[in-house]
């Protein structure tokens, strides 16, 4: 029997990769500091759960596989009053978070062999939606030194070739950081219409960008220039710190993408009831609920750029957005590193998990010392972990790689 062309052209999650070492770590006694997930610590919003526990139905059933009403004009009330974009009830979809989202598109634009392109590094289940769909990415370089920027007009276009279906961004960067400025988004938005090309916006950390004047990006404030080309994905996930339910959505003008991803919806029959009431609800929370998880969020990225910062041989730009920092550490392969973090290091029974960079690349050989790290600890928790790393790095170089101090 034999298994998919598209299954095995798939990758494991780097961020999950480590796993099993991680359980044998911690039976061998071992703490671990998770910097390699993205879960948010911050409490979720009490309104999703007073909004579950309010609900009832004598059966609970199915909901309309576009997505239920009451989520629909949420978001739509949450783009309206907030990014100050129009939306139709027919523009949104309801999906099984934001990874379905991109995972449907995928399979509503692409065929065998034709290609999207994507900044790298980028986040890998990007490679596992496209592959899934028998795409091909092709990957716009970045690099540490250059900030891992990407939003220049000639080296977008010199990718663009006759198998060219769309330009996929996250904004800001999964996992870079990178916050694009208006000037650049309407540049890429330009580009995509230009060359008749979709236009994928992960809008997913859309809320965790700081800059004094960074405001809250969105492609959608191109919407009506390029409304055929934009699609734009969205998830409760990070925004509302309730990555267990599983929401997102879908938004759309372009009607015949919207016929072709309905289709896809109706497969799957339809999503979580009560992950949707409770969504709805999410979208009532307060200026000062997204000031104070930003505040957070820039204490925790200071403290782990001034950290890596002040470590011999780390390359890393500060982040302008998303709570991810991607850095080059001075080791020969930081999944080896990893490993042998799990296996062979600790520091009074403590030890740290990142993700390692390679799988964050389409370029092969790229991304070998780099890793991504999640700052979604608390600082305690992010201050111990960077102590760990620092000091597993100078015990790597000495044990494993010859190096002397």
């Amino acid at each position: 029997m034999k298994i998919s062309i598209n299954a095995n052209r798939c990758e494991s999650s780097p961020m999950r990769m480590f796993h099993p070492l991680a359980v044998a770590a911690k039976e061998a006694g071992k703490k671990i500091y998770h910097l390699n997930i993205g879960q948010p610590d911050l409490k979720t919003p009490p309104v999703f759960y007073d909004a579950i526990q309010n609900f009832r139905q004598e059966v609970l059933a199915y909901t309309a596989s576009p997505g239920m009403p009451v989520l629909i004009d949420a978001i739509r009330g949450y783009y309206k009053d907030r990014l100050n974009v129009q939306l139709d009830a027919s523009d949104v979809l309801i999906t099984t978070g934001g990874s379905e989202a991109l995972l449907l598109v995928c399979l509503s634009i692409l065929d065998p062999y034709t290609e999207i392109i994507v900044p790298e590094p980028y986040y890998p289940n990007y490679a596992t939606f496209v592959h899934a769909a028998g795409g091909t990415i092709r990957a716009l370089p970045t690099c540490p030194e250059e900030g891992y920027r990407y939003a220049i007009r000639e080296r977008i276009e010199a990718l663009i070739t006759p198998n060219t279906r769309a330009i996929m961004i996250t904004n800001p960067g999964n996992p870079t950081g990178v916050t694009l400025t208006k000037e650049e988004m309407h540049m890429i938005a330009q580009v995509a219409k230009e060359h008749d090309l979709y236009l994928i916006s992960d809008e997913v950390y859309r809320e965790f960008c700081y800059g004094e004047d960074a405001g809250v990006p969105t492609m959608g404030s191109f919407m009506e220039e390029i409304a055929d080309n934009l699609i734009i994905t969205d998830s409760v996930s990070k925004q509302f710190s309730t990555c267990g339910a599983r929401v997102g959505c879908v938004v759309t003008k372009n009607k015949e993408l919207q016929a072709a991803l309905l289709k896809f919806c109706q497969s799957r029959l339809a999503v979580a009831t009560m992950d949707q009431v409770g969504a709805a609800a999410l979208y009532s929370v307060s200026e000062e609920y997204y000031a104070e998880n930003r505040a957070e969020y820039i204490r925790r990225r200071d403290l782990v750029y001034n950290r890596l910062k002040a470590i011999d041989g780390v390359l890393v730009q500060k982040p302008e957005g998303a709570f991810y920092i991607m850095a080059a550490l001075p080791v020969d392969d930081t999944h080896k590193f990893q490993n042998w973090l799990l296996t062979s290091f600790d520091d009074n029974g403590d030890t740290v998990m990142f993700a390692p960079g390679g799988p964050f690349y389409e370029t092969p050989g790229k991304g070998i010392n780099e890793v991504r790290i999640a700052y979604v600890l608390c600082l305690e928790d992010l201050t111990r972990a960077m102590d760990l790393l620092e000091k597993g790095i100078a015990r790597y170089r000495k044990e494993v790689m010859g190096v002397n101090p």
